[in-house]
């Protein structure tokens, strides 16, 4: 476990920097999103280290979500905000089976995009995608929503039930009908060759073609959700 040694030494640090001697923060405010960020890049690197044999065990699991609490600042931002509640309700009767710790899996490997190298701080590939920029706002009511990739959030039948309570509509394909493509953060880049890149490329054609489709990232869409 020397790899939660190694983060345990380097939050204790962190903690020192940001307390005065009255063991106050120091600029609550003005750093607050500095320390965020910096958070956040401390997770992706836990997340890394739990992952770094190659399975995910219950006691890793809880030692992530008690780094989480500890660290709350990380909690309003992506992809910590989406993965809190999944390990959470993956604990919340005390005890993981094997199918959980599969979804667990999965699910880290997406936040890390596939890629496990410890305390490498490149969370995901799909800032690569041919994403919209600007990122439009969207909208759900009467809107066409498809989804493709593996998600954080949920599961993808999870990400259609949030567009069908929010009345809108859900494709399992890409028509001209469609106003949103949603791409989970697993995608990589090479997401031509992957099986949800002719997805992205037909969606790609449509747009250029002057179609009224926006292609989206899944944090972008959940930021929406609330």
């Amino acid at each position: 476990m020397g790899w939660m040694q190694e983060i345990h030494n380097k939050i204790t640090l962190t903690k020192q920097e940001d307390i005065n001697a009255d063991g106050q923060p120091l600029y609550p405010g003005y750093r607050a999103a500095d320390v965020a960020n910096r958070q956040v890049d401390e997770l992706i690197g836990v997340v890394k280290g739990v992952m770094a044999d190659g399975m995910v065990h219950q006691g890793e699991v809880e030692f992530l979500l008690m780094w989480m609490n500890n660290n709350r600042g990380a909690l309003d931002k992506w992809p910590a905000k989406a993965i809190y509640p999944r390990l959470a309700a993956a604990l919340s009767d005390g005890q993981m089976d094997l199918r959980e710790e599969e979804e667990i899996m999965d699910l880290l490997l997406a936040t890390v995009g596939g890629n496990t190298a410890p305390f490498n701080n490149i969370a995901s590939d799909s800032t690569s995608l041919p994403l919209c920029k600007p990122a439009p706002d969207l909208v759900f009511n009467d809107r066409v929503f498809c989804f493709t990739g593996k998600f954080q959030s949920g599961t993808r039948q999870w990400c259609e039930e949030q567009v069908v309570k929010r009345n809108g509509v859900t494709a399992n394909s890409i028509t001209k009908k469609l106003h949103y493509l949603v791409i989970g953060d697993i995608g990589s880049r090479d997401w031509l060759h992957s099986t949800h890149g002719t997805k992205i490329e037909k969606a790609m054609q449509y747009r250029e073609a002057g179609m009224n489709l926006h292609i989206v990232s899944e944090e972008h869409w959940f930021g929406y959700l609330s």
